[in-house]
Parts: C-alpha cells; sequence; structure tokens
C-alpha cells in the first residue's frame, strides 16, 4: 500500500476524491497527464482497493473506496510537515553559527 501511494500523482488522486467521486476525464485534466498515465495510476489504486469505479453510459467514475484513506493522508500530511519543519530550523542553526 505505501509503496503504491509513494506516487505522487496517486495522492493528488486521493486528494481529488477527497471531494467525491469524479469522472476519468476530470482527474486527467486535473493531473495533467494523458490517459495511459491517469489509468494507470487509477489501476494501481484500484488493485489494492482504495478506490471504486463505475460505469455510467460511456464514462468512467471513480471515487474513495474507504473515507479513512483520507485520514492517513492527512496523517502523512502532518508527519512530512513536521520532518521538514525539525530540517528548516537545522539549516537556520547552521546559517547563523
Amino acid at each position: 500500500m505505501f509503496r503504491t501511494l509513494g506516487h505522487p500523482a496517486r495522492v493528488r488522486i486521493l486528494e481529488l476524491l477527497r471531494d467525491g467521486e469524479h469522472a476519468v476525464g476530470a482527474l486527467q485534466e486535473a493531473l495533467d497527464l494523458d490517459s495511459g498515465g491517469t489509468s494507470q495510476h487509477l489501476a494501481a489504486l484500484r488493485r489494492i482497493g482504495l478506490v471504486e469505479s463505475r460505469r455510467e453510459g460511456t464514462s468512467v467514475f471513480y471515487r474513495a473506496a474507504d473515507p479513512r484513506v483520507f485520514g492517513l493522508l492527512d496523517i502523512g500530511r502532518e508527519l512530512i510537515a513536521r520532518s521538514l519543519a525539525g530540517q528548516q530550523e537545522l539549516l537556520e542553526e547552521l546559517a547563523a553559527e
């Protein structure tokens, strides 16, 4: 799961789905990727059960399979921010010396 989430486009897809389901075309446009790249990222997320899809006519819509994934993203963001703040503090100390 964490390896799959290691790609920024996949995290961005989940962040977009935080607001509700989106059509593949809308995700593709928001990510600025071609259809093949978008499909590969969605397939990877679908394989590990983080997203679900439904077809409506010729359109395919994706949504988060479990809203708890957004809590996981929030915690990840907090951990990264804390790490970056610590690194920033260290840089400032080094620059002051």
